[in-house]
């Protein structure tokens, strides 16, 4: 369904934290740390995890000029199992907490929860974003790192990152919130973990045909749109998609995916990037930024989520997976 925002819930400040491989992303110029350390100077990937969100959230209030005690809810969530690294994280900002979980999609769904509690007046600055740790991930869901398993070309990179945005009242020199789209959960029935492209192309077709379908839009009402992690066989897959509801292809131009150009041409990475990470650290820094520089007046950002565990997947099911959107605009 279509959330409309009617008091423009502002996103007041940005921020995205990488660790040391992505100093090869194509936004690197747009983070504002790269640490030379994947584990953040922590005995643990899952600890280091804990510091990149907190060093990210510490950006973001101190671009805002706050402090803790000045932050109404905190709203975040990663990959690994319970949330640990993110609990953990929050333990430490010591403010109120609403652990979210959309796999990758949580960088997005994060942000609607925080648009909501702006709206109804009971919440003035909120932290809102997600995070991703690539040891730990792959570790979880895959082969740890040591084991130096050979990767097939459909699988993407998982990214160690975090990116968080501060949502608060409507303030006219900022970008704002104008309306979500809450994606449903849709299964292809894809098996493989190293194929999230094409098991998360079909959720986040099904979001941007609904919001459009329901605002009344077309593509070219935006500037761009933009999904979270669907990498380069992704991102051709939802263009396909949409290519059979006629639209042109002037039109699917439009859609970019931020694990598709995370990495640039780089075959290192396979399909590109993934995690939670991924489109939060380009979502709130490099499109935040293209909004203050006047590059973008409206853009929809489609974060994409694949809803497995490794149980789910050791007990042979398949991978159920969701978008949620967010369309953002600038006066």
């Amino acid at each position: 369904m279509v959330i409309l925002f009617q008091t423009k819930p502002a996103l007041l400040a940005g921020a995205a934290v990488v660790g040391p491989l992505e100093a090869r992303s194509v936004f690197r110029s747009y983070f504002d740390l790269v640490a030379d350390d994947e584990r953040f100077q922590e005995k643990t990937n899952e600890q280091g995890q804990k510091r990149l969100i907190t060093n990210t959230c510490q950006f973001v209030m101190d671009k805002a000029r706050i402090k803790n005690l000045d932050i109404d809810y905190f709203l975040s969530g990663d990959l690994i199992n319970q949330m640990t690294p993110t609990n953990f994280a929050a333990r430490e900002l010591a403010v109120s907490f609403i652990g979210m979980f959309s796999a990758c999609a949580t960088s997005v769904s994060s942000v609607i929860i925080a648009g909501l509690l702006t709206e109804l007046g009971a919440s003035k600055l909120a932290i809102a974003g997600a995070s991703s740790q690539h040891n730990a991930t792959e570790r979880q869901f895959r082969y740890p790192v040591d084991y130096g398993a050979q990767k097939p070309a459909t699988a993407q990179w998982t990214v160690t990152g975090a990116g968080y945005t501060l949502v608060g009242p409507h303030q006219p020199e900022y970008p704002y919130l104008v309306a979500a789209t809450v994606g449903k959960v849709t299964d292809y029935q894809e098996t493989d973990p190293f194929h999230m492209g094409g098991a998360m192309a079909p959720a986040a077709y099904d979001t941007i045909k609904k919001h459009l379908q329901q605002r009344h839009q077309k593509l070219s009402d935006y500037d761009m749109v933009m999904t979270g992690d669907l990498g380069k066989i992704g991102l051709k897959l939802v263009k396909a998609m949409l290519a059979e509801d006629g639209i042109k292809n002037d039109e699917l131009q439009l859609i970019r995916d931020a694990g598709a150009e995370f990495y640039g041409e780089d075959e290192s990475f396979q399909a590109g990037a993934s995690g939670a990470g991924c489109s939060a650290t380009v979502y709130y820094s490099y499109v935040l930024s293209q909004f203050m520089t006047g590059r973008f007046k409206r853009v929809l950002l489609v974060a994409t989520g694949a809803l497995l565990s490794p149980l789910s997947y050791q007990q042979g099911d398949t991978i159920p997976c969701t978008a949620h959107a967010i369309e953002i605009a600038m006066n």
